[in-house]
């Protein structure tokens, strides 16, 4: 029970990774707030959890909107009491080169990666210190420290999501604030598997190719992130702060 009676935002809830650590956390005994577009998947996901005797709630919005992030704190607040735990694991793949790349796809990656990353941190961080300490956890990726080819969106994203950790890192440390970030390669996930279907792909197919360009053997499974997540969020990893941990398989970023 290493998060009993911890109050838990977890963004991204409703997807595959983030289902994954809405279950882990409730288990081991979180109180935690789910943060998701779809609504009816959020109900889904919080009754999954509730009938395991979780303390759960969910709080449906898009995160491209400031002011839904700070709603989703309060709300948060106004539920539970406070925040100790903000898990940023909400994000978006677009794909091209810069000359691919339109205004939209610029704009929504950075809405959803970095600036609601921004405006949830800003908006949880006054109620941890009142509480005396909190842990953050913020989702990069590999592919923003070591960015990829024609994924400039996303990557230039992802790079500024690592950078702001660190930058969080720093400043936070001395109000007993940790803040780092787990930067995964691919994750077997729908987000994935729904990119190969739209570029006329075998999902099945196309992750045992992945799996085949793993020096583990194997691309990660959504529990192989929410466990380091979990580990970043916990009191095990008490003095790692402002830290980029990749989880890559050994895989390096490569063209």
């Amino acid at each position: 029970m290493r998060f009993k009676n911890q109050i838990t935002v977890i963004t991204g809830g409703a997807g595959g990774v983030g289902r994954t650590l809405v279950k882990l956390f409730a288990s081991e005994g979180a109180r935690v707030m789910i943060a998701d577009m779809d609504e009816a998947i959020c109900r889904e996901v919080a009754e999954e959890a509730r009938n395991t005797g979780a303390d759960v709630a969910f709080y449906a919005g898009d995160l491209r909107d400031k002011n839904y992030c700070a709603q989703l704190i309060e709300a948060t607040v106004e539920t539970f009491g406070g925040v100790d735990i903000l898990l940023n694991n909400a994000g978006i793949i677009p794909r091209g080169t810069i000359e691919e790349t339109t205004d939209d796809m610029w704009s929504l990656a950075i809405d959803v990666n970095l600036n609601a990353v921004f405006y949830l941190c800003r908006a949880a961080i006054p109620h941890m210190k009142k509480r005396g300490g909190g842990a953050i956890v913020n989702t990069s990726s590999v592919w923003g420290t070591h960015p990829g080819p024609a994924h400039v969106a996303y990557c230039t994203s992802k790079g500024a999501v690592a950078a702001l950790t660190k930058n969080l890192g720093r400043d936070c440390a001395p109000l007993q604030i940790r803040v780092n970030a787990v930067c995964p390669h691919e994750i077997n996930t729908p987000m994935i598997r729904s990119g190969f279907e739209r570029r006329g792909l075998d999902p099945d197919k196309a992750v045992e190719e992945l799996n085949k360009t793993v020096p583990l053997g194997r691309i990660a499974e959504p529990e192989d992130i929410a466990d380091v997540i979990a580990f970043l969020a916990s009191d095990q990893s008490r003095y790692i702060a402002g830290e980029t941990i990749e989880v890559t398989g050994a895989k390096p970023v490569s063209g």
